[in-house]
């Protein structure tokens, strides 16, 4: 019994001390020293490739196309007729219409001659009259109607893309070609309204584009649309493109509006920062440090004060680590 009770001694100090050089043992955690750079305030917003002159053009009447100027990529003059759309049901309303004009026209010289016979009533000739009148605004109408079914070039330029194709019904608010100049070219895009005091004509901008991985473009604030959208809370933005962009119409990018840099600047990663605090190592704790930050951005934020240039910090913030916890660096993060 006695030798029982000793070894279930042994046993419990065992687990005791596992369990106290658990509870003992240093935190592993991963550290980084600041870099020096320049930091970079930025606007982010997303935007598009466009002419900056261009028009769309639309029909106004749902009908079939019956014919189109196959002129993708080549340059047209103001009114350069574009498509044809069917006119059939216009042209048999239009004769309909101007066989009851020529009826009423009889109708409206005899009523004349019996007027002037004075056997007619000068109430069956004016109402003769009107009807030659109606039957008159009625084909007028229709005639003006008919050109809604041509669709021409609004201006000079080139045009850019057509769509639709002969067959096709072509749907009121469609647009079937875009006719425009291809140079220059400008980014049109929505900023929020919480990040529009920060813009300003003649800002440098980077843009960033899936068709040029790993490069970096370059543009200028140009134009700021003086009247938000309500709804989505945006300010529209163009941006002027430089001459030898290699970005193309219709291609989207991402817009960097630089509104300030500060250079040489002390850089920490932005996920070791928790609000305004970063963990430290020192003589093998972590100490919990208060700092003053300057710009921020996704990957990096600006030290102001609290920091030196060798201190080496805990990366990412360890949120379940206490003040003077012991800590052991087992990585150093490249940066």
């Amino acid at each position: 019994m006695r030798w029982m009770r000793l070894g279930m001694g042994l046993a419990a100090a065992a687990v005791a001390a596992a369990a106290g050089w658990q509870f003992f043992r240093p935190s592993k955690v991963s550290v980084v020293a600041p870099m020096r750079g320049d930091a970079a305030e930025i606007v982010y917003a997303s935007g598009v490739v466009e002419p900056l002159v261009w028009a769309k053009v639309t029909p106004v009447e749902r009908e079939r196309i019956v014919a189109h100027c196959n002129c993708e990529g080549q340059r047209v003059e103001k009114g350069h007729v574009l498509a044809r759309l069917d006119t059939s049901q216009v042209d048999a309303m239009i004769a309909a219409l101007k066989a009851r004009l020529n009826l009423s026209r009889e109708e409206y010289r005899r009523q004349s001659v019996l007027s002037e016979r004075n056997v007619g009533s000068q109430q069956a000739l004016d109402r003769a009259r009107a009807e030659v009148v109606q039957f008159e605004s009625l084909v007028a109408g229709q005639q003006a109607r008919l050109e809604g079914y041509v669709l021409r070039a609004p201006g000079d330029g080139v045009v850019l893309r057509r769509d639709g194709e002969v067959g096709e019904v072509a749907e009121p608010g469609t647009g079937l070609f875009w006719v425009g100049e291809p140079t220059p070219l400008i980014v049109t895009a929505d900023v929020n309204e919480e990040d529009i005091p920060r813009v300003s004509v003649g800002q440098r901008t980077l843009l960033r584009s899936d068709a040029f991985p790993g490069r970096t473009l370059e543009a200028t604030v140009d134009r700021i649309t003086p009247k938000g959208d309500p709804v989505t809370k945006a300010y529209r933005v163009r941006f002027r493109l430089p001459e030898d962009t290699p970005l193309r119409i219709g291609m989207s990018t991402d817009v960097n509006v630089v509104v300030r840099v500060a250079p040489n600047a002390r850089i920490v990663p932005t996920v070791a920062v928790d609000g305004d605090r970063v963990f430290v190592v020192e003589n093998g704790e972590a100490r919990l440090r208060t700092i003053r930050t300057g710009i921020r951005g996704p990957a990096g934020i600006e030290v102001l004060s609290g920091l030196g240039d060798d201190t080496r910090i805990v990366s990412p913030f360890p949120a379940q680590l206490a003040d003077r916890a012991r800590v052991a660096v087992t990585a150093v993060t490249p940066r």
